[in-house]
């Protein structure tokens, strides 16, 4: 983050992945994400959550961590992220921007983000 940007001035935009076999999409998505404030927050979902929507993750969840830390866009990783985002989350890490990929319908933004869709904060 930029020194002269103060932290309560900062911008602070989160999005959250599985990350499993890290890719260039997932790069994308986080180089993306990173242009909608000045610091990016990444969660990294759960095993359990992962395979409650999707399949059991090939990776561990500490190495899907230590791939993400990595990313040069990436500044700080919240490990078993929440799979819903409550008004709390945002607070406690001083969320201004919630970012997601492409793949959820506004339903399903909703449910899993209605505290941010609430806030006007979901880009």
């Amino acid at each position: 983050m930029d020194a002269q940007i103060a932290a309560s001035e900062a911008s602070r935009v989160y999005v959250d992945m599985v990350g499993d076999l890290f890719h260039a999409g997932h790069v994308e998505l986080l180089r993306e994400a990173r242009t909608h404030g000045d610091y990016l927050i990444v969660g990294v979902l759960s095993d359990e959550t992962a395979a409650g929507y999707k399949r059991p993750p090939i990776m561990t969840l500490a190495e899907r961590v230590a791939v993400v830390e990595a990313c040069r866009y990436v500044d700080e990783v919240i490990a078993d992220a929440p799979f819903r985002i409550d008004e709390a989350f945002l607070a406690e890490h001083a969320i201004t921007t919630v970012v997601h990929g492409d793949d959820l319908s506004p339903e399903g933004a909703e449910a899993v983000y209605g505290a941010a869709v609430a806030a006007g904060k979901l880009a």
